[in-house]
């Protein structure tokens, strides 16, 4: 959520701001319901202060002896009118909220403006693998090598699920496995979260209200409580943005890292043309997350840590990859910046995200009221919250299958998998 102060103390550059994003607003309207907010929360003090001030003499002028009833209904008017006061501010206050919650973070400074077209590689890791022969397309490598089962996933789920067979399962928790084992060693909390998120953890997130058709909500059971709503992560960073939503921690506590596992719930899954086959998009993919709470002033060198960490995880793999940073509009509702981790598809001849690494600032911390004690001045701060794939592994999958692959159709294991494979290499089946 963004600062109700900037919006009042300079409305053109936040104005300026979103529009970066491509989202067009106009605060006139907004502006005017907060001056009314202020001007009744004023009229309301003033009227709290008369009835005080009165209330104190009444009991003095009774021991006099002298006829209260006069004071006794000005108070019965002042409350009357405190209440009505009261009800106009709320519903105005509720406006104001409403509007405050659908906008947009603010894309920070030097993050360039417009949509996918404006973004920029920053640097790539390694060379688009070479072929001598003809290669394959990963669906035609975990079909013969009986890794995947599409027809079997789509029976049980539908369009967009695969079932992971034998080898093609060992490899999908060899790829986890691994990931885990490196964030421990950098000093990461792990974390298993409920699958099942209630609206509130959505909501500071900054998926709901505005993105709550995106994911799975289950129907609510007969009898709950109206409004009460659960639906299936798509992401685990929902879960860890929630994990101290009303809290205020010690500053000394911070940064505080996290990683979980996950599979992640994707209720639109695009397409299934020959861009997007096989586990390039789907409803349910494996991903380990990366989770960070800090200090404002500390947050932007904490992004590049988590950039780093995903960036090691594929040097260590050995794929070729490119670093991009997104324009405002490419990057999510919630975040200031974003840089994507790509892996090259050799089939598909482009890069395909497995890695987001995004700073929110303070914009989710407002929706969660998440903060932390300043040891210098003593007030409570909003923390800046990061996230970052760590990785996903639905395009990694494909990418070392298609970038690995050997003559005899047999695709090469990167050395950090063989450990929890027990082998080197994939072979076709006889």
């Amino acid at each position: 959520m963004i600062d109700i102060r900037l919006i009042r103390e300079d409305p053109a550059g936040v104005v300026a701001a979103l529009k970066k994003k491509l989202f067009d607003v106009d605060f006139t309207e907004f502006l005017s319901w907060d001056e009314d907010a202020r001007r009744l929360t004023a009229e309301v003090e003033t009227l709290r202060a008369r009835r005080n001030k009165v209330s104190s003499e009444i009991p003095q002028l009774k021991k006099k002896g002298e006829n209260v009833d006069a004071l006794m209904k000005e108070m019965k008017e002042i409350g009357t009118r405190i209440s009505s006061l009261e009800a106009d501010h709320a519903a105005i206050e509720q406006r104001i909220h409403d509007f405050l919650y659908s906008l947009p973070n603010m894309p920070a400074e030097d993050v360039a403006a417009g949509g996918k077209e404006a973004n920029v590689v920053v640097r790539t890791s390694g060379n688009k693998p070479v072929f001598s022969f003809q290669p394959k397309d990963h669906v035609t490598l975990a079909t013969s090598l009986r890794l995947l089962d599409y027809e079997r996933g789509a029976k049980l789920g539908g369009n967009g699920f695969w079932v992971y067979t034998g080898d093609g399962a060992l490899l999908e928790w060899a790829l986890l496995s691994y990931f885990i084992q490196h964030h421990r060693k950098a000093g990461y909390q792990f974390i298993l979260p409920p699958h099942l998120l209630n609206y509130q953890a959505g909501f500071t997130a900054g998926q709901f209200p505005k993105f709550e058709n995106d994911v799975f909500v289950l129907r609510p059971a007969e009898g709950a409580e109206p409004g009460h709503l659960q639906f299936l992560l798509p992401t685990a960073e929902t879960a860890l943005v929630n994990l101290h939503r009303d809290e205020i921690l010690n500053e000394s506590e911070l940064p505080r890292r996290y990683f979980s596992y996950t599979p992640c719930y994707r209720k639109e899954a695009g397409g299934y043309g020959s861009t997007e086959r096989g586990m390039i998009r789907g409803h349910q993919f494996n991903k380990v997350e990366l989770f960070m709470y800090t200090r404002p002033q500390d947050s932007d060198a904490m992004l590049e840590e988590m950039i780093g960490s995903a960036e090691q995880l594929m040097q260590g793999l050995g794929l070729h990859y490119q670093v991009s940073k997104l324009a405002a509009a490419d990057c999510s509702a919630s975040m200031a910046k974003t840089y994507d981790i790509e892996v090259w598809i050799p089939s598909m001849n482009v890069y395909k995200e497995v890695s987001s690494a995004s700073n929110a600032r303070e914009f989710q911390a407002r929706r969660g009221s998440m903060r932390y004690k300043d040891a210098a001045s003593g007030k409570n701060v909003f923390l800046h919250t990061l996230n970052a794939s760590g990785l996903a592994t639905s395009r990694l999958f494909p990418a070392i299958l298609e970038q690995f692959q050997q003559a005899d159709g047999s695709v090469l294991i990167p050395q950090p998998l063989q450990p929890f494979m027990g082998k080197d290499r994939l072979q076709p089946s006889a």
